[in-house]
């Protein structure tokens, strides 16, 4: 069966699909220290080297108890302080208790902790105002996670928990696949750089910056290698040579048709290119492809358009390349604020404002004019208001599907 719609477009799903399936995660790998690793993609599955906690221990500031001594009917005497990174060494006994510290090694022979706030001394006596439960604010050995049990899984970026819990194992370097080499390319005669003015019928390079910013998010290595002037020549030598040097190649604009055809001639003559018609809405156009040494992304050139397919349609691939595990963004039923205008045919990821009224339910904002050049309605929002390609116009106080933006946005 064709995954084509009727119109001759594939939807956001099948097109993601199809990255999925045409790309492969990299395999070289290079091992770093934990303070490097932050979110690095592992590269092997982790098993517990130690049990966590290393011993039973004190949840909190308190006073450690004998089993006789739970009833709170005794005043066990306070034999001695136990600190952090302490021990007291001995047995306790009935009638004994010991003054001890949040994290501090629970004495052999101790039932449970009492915590400070609910205990009376008188002396070196301890009054209980009640009956302590055993095993009460103990926190046990092994509770968190044992020896051989699976710690971190291939795949997962080193986030801080990710970090600290390897820390807590004693690991202090880790495997991870090596960055993804990324090159973007800018073409045209008319892009000046920021802070350059720009003369009749030129305008700022803004999308080699914007995408730029969100791969760094990624983590990946972006190879930038500045404006390609409207030459084929220099054209062709440059894609050559990042070919060479990337694992991924991404263009935005020029490959449309009409559309500065010598970029689109020369990529084909270099390798397989594929121009689909996705139904999103901003971002129709999307270009995927195969060069002798690195895949092709190409993205629409109005910046709205390139950042969202970036985010939706590439950014799976990219993930799945670096190691990771791309999983579809959580989303939400938020009410509307505002009318919306929508034509039925293509999925429309228009941006707006998640907000909670005062009985804490979502509703959502739009920010506006949502044409494809307009950057201001993503700079002004924090979220995807996803309306489906069948969908029409909707009315204020309708819901709809809200995706709110996570990395790299």
């Amino acid at each position: 069966m064709s995954c084509d719609t009727p119109s001759g477009m594939i939807s956001v799903q099948q097109c993601r699909e199809r990255l999925l399936a045409a790309v492969a995660p990299l395999t070289a790998t290079e091992t770093l220290t934990l303070e490097q690793a932050t979110d690095r993609i592992l590269a092997d599955s982790l098993a517990a080297r130690l049990d966590l906690p290393l011993e039973d221990n004190s949840a909190m500031d308190g006073y450690a108890l004998h089993a006789e001594d739970l009833d709170g009917r005794n005043a066990p005497e306070i034999v001695a302080t136990v600190l952090a990174g302490q021990s007291f060494g001995e047995r306790l006994e009935a009638g004994q208790c010991v003054r001890i510290m949040t994290g501090a090694p629970v004495p052999a022979g101790a039932e449970a902790v009492v915590m400070q706030e609910r205990t009376r001394v008188d002396g070196n006596r301890l009054h209980l105002g009640e009956a302590v439960p055993a095993g009460n604010n103990i926190r046990r050995r092994g509770e968190d996670i044992r020896t051989g049990a699976p710690l971190l899984p291939a795949g997962r970026r080193l986030g801080p928990a990710e970090i600290g819990l390897l820390a807590s194992q004693g690991i202090a370097s880790v495997t991870v696949v090596r960055r993804l080499k990324v090159a973007l390319v800018s073409t045209g005669d008319e892009l000046v750089a920021p802070g350059s003015s720009p003369g009749p019928g030129q305008i700022h390079d803004s999308n080699r910056y914007m995408l730029r910013a969100a791969l760094e998010r990624l983590g990946v290595e972006v190879i930038d290698p500045g404006v390609i002037r409207d030459d084929r020549a220099e054209l062709e030598h440059t894609l050559e040579r990042l070919d060479r040097q990337a694992d991924a190649i991404i263009t935005s604009g020029g490959v449309s048709v009409g559309e500065a055809d010598h970029v689109r001639a020369v990529l084909e003559s270099l390798g397989e290119i594929h121009l689909w018609k996705v139904a999103i809405k901003p971002g129709k156009p999307f270009a995927f492809g195969r060069l002798p040494g690195s895949m092709l992304f190409g993205l629409p050139g109005n910046p709205v358009s390139a950042l969202v397919t970036l985010y939706q349609l590439a950014l799976p691939a990219l993930v799945r390349m670096q190691g990771g595990q791309w999983k579809a963004p959580p989303t939400l039923r938020a009410r509307l604020a505002d009318p919306l205008r929508k034509k039925p045919g293509r999925a429309d990821y228009q941006r707006g404002v998640l907000e909670y009224d005062d009985k804490g339910e979502p509703v959502v904002h739009s920010t506006g004019g949502q044409g494809s050049a307009i950057l201001t309605s993503l700079t002004g929002a924090n979220c995807f208001i996803v309306l489906p390609a069948e969908q029409g116009d909707l009315q204020a106080g309708e819901f709809v599907t809200v995706e709110p933006f996570a990395p790299p946005l």
